[in-house]
């Protein structure tokens, strides 16, 4: 038995890492920090790495696993049902595609 000094950091709970990938020229940055904020305020260990990605993405993965895809989709997730992928992915259990998208905010 190593480590333990982080009482229930390691115990039932798999390591996950997330990648956003979004378009920076299509201001999709303010949506990606506010989903990461929304994530650390509810899991402050998970690792998110943002990627510049191409014209109108915003893509998520869980440990290398596409879970989300405004390409496919045609909007942004709701931050409920990341944290609920992220939970499922804490847990061990499969990962299931975010099919529920809000759509992008349009400000005139």
């Amino acid at each position: 038995m190593s480590g333990g000094a982080e009482a229930g950091s390691e115990a039932g709970s798999e390591r996950v890492r997330i990648v956003v990938e979004y378009c920076e020229p299509c201001g999709f940055e303010a949506t990606y920090q506010e989903l990461a904020s929304a994530v650390k305020e509810e899991y402050p260990d998970i690792e998110i790495e943002p990627r510049l990605g191409g014209t109108g993405a915003f893509e998520i993965e869980i440990n290398g696993q596409l879970v989300f895809s405004k390409l496919e989709n045609g909007g942004f997730p709701y931050e409920k049902d990341l944290i609920e992928a992220i939970r499922r992915a804490r847990n061990g259990e499969p990962l299931e595609k975010i099919t529920n998208s809000r759509p992008p905010c349009v400000i005139l």
